[in-house]
């Protein structure tokens, strides 16, 4: 690992969970994808404290008003979990299967997918989260897929939340609906694929900055913002002095994922320039993440995980789904006989 990696790495919060693809690789390994709305105007709030002032974005010709419940407005760290259902239902069009505005969310495997803790206090945070994002009211004329939504509307419009009896009280799964809102855009096409480390990142202010730099640098090599008008799409609550210096502690550390960030004092702007770490959008599936070879013997694992299949029409699958989802595993063998009892409880026997 080189030195400027590992300089990025020690700013970030530690992988919790490096061996996730052993236990849930249908789930948390789906590529993070986002809304490009939510990206571009500061729908959440970068607070650790509740915020219950009711807010108003205006910005070429679009305006946005977020209402808060009385629990406060939706966080940037509550927005883990549309990111989630975001994630699957796009990861599901992409495999032709059918979709609706309703996901079923395995806690344990959210918590995972967004590098979170699985303790008690975790699962209350999920409970905190999916209330402060139904509470929380919009009204806004920026349009999603073919339609301009004038009437107020939530984040998500329902939750619903199974817990198990006993002391303990573990949150075992909970259901979200999402707005028609979100939904449209889902259905448009309208999202971008997130850095894997965007969960690593630390505080409210970087992933949001990340976010931005996502949809407008994108795959371009330079983008340049004035710090001004980036302080206005961030939502910060900051003054203009203050985000200064904190935009410069982080082109000093420069750990954003995907993008460098350079600060022009000269003439306060701020400057992206892309890694290169993203994969060019191509039409081909040739892409190839891993093409190693499994050992001999786990071909007899692989056929007592998937009875009745052929375990090589199987390894052709898996190659292709990890190509398609952009994932290289970190134990291949072991993800492949997961990927084959995952087909297996999906399809039964051949």
């Amino acid at each position: 690992m080189d030195t400027d990696t590992t300089n990025r790495d020690a700013q970030l919060i530690p992988d919790r969970h490096p061996q996730h693809d052993l236990f849930i690789c249908d789930v948390s390994d789906a590529v993070l994808k986002d809304v490009m709305q939510h990206m571009e105007h500061p729908f959440y709030s970068l607070s650790k404290k509740p915020e219950t002032a009711v807010r108003r974005y205006v910005h070429n010709g679009h305006w946005l008003e977020i209402t808060p419940s009385v629990k406060g407005l939706a966080t940037i760290y509550d927005k883990d979990i549309l990111i989630y259902c975001i994630s699957q239902i796009m990861h599901k069009l992409k495999q032709g299967e059918p979709v609706s505005q309703r996901v079923r969310i395995n806690s344990r495997d959210l918590l995972i997918f967004s590098n979170r803790g699985t303790s008690g206090r975790d699962y209350m945070a999920l409970v905190e989260a999916l209330d402060r994002l139904e509470g929380t009211r919009i009204r806004t004329n920026i349009v999603t897929g073919d339609e301009e939504q004038m009437d107020g509307f939530g984040l998500i419009d329902a939750s619903s939340i199974r817990r198990k009896h006993g002391l303990d009280g573990r949150l075992l799964w909970c259901e979200v609906k999402l707005s028609d809102w979100v939904f449209s855009a889902i259905r448009a096409q309208e999202v971008l694929t997130l850095h894997r480390d965007y969960f690593r990142l630390r505080k409210p202010l970087e992933r949001r900055v990340y976010e931005i730099a996502r949809k407008h640098c994108g795959q371009q090599d330079i983008w340049k913002i004035g710090l001004a008008l980036l302080l206005k799409k961030t939502g910060s609550q900051s003054p203009e002095k203050r985000f200064r210096q904190m935009i410069r502690h982080l082109a000093q550390h420069d750990h954003l994922p995907d993008y460098h960030v350079e600060f022009d004092d000269a003439n306060d702007m701020v400057i992206f320039k892309n890694r290169g770490t993203m994969k060019i959008a191509s039409a081909s599936p040739a892409l190839v993440p891993w093409s190693g070879r499994l050992s001999a013997e786990i071909y007899g694992d692989a056929r007592a995980a998937a009875p009745g299949w052929d375990v090589y029409v199987l390894e052709q699958e898996w190659r292709v789904w990890l190509a398609d989802n952009e994932i290289t595993p970190n134990h291949p063998e072991r993800h492949f006989l997961k990927f084959c009892a995952s087909w297996h409880a999906k399809r039964g026997r051949a």
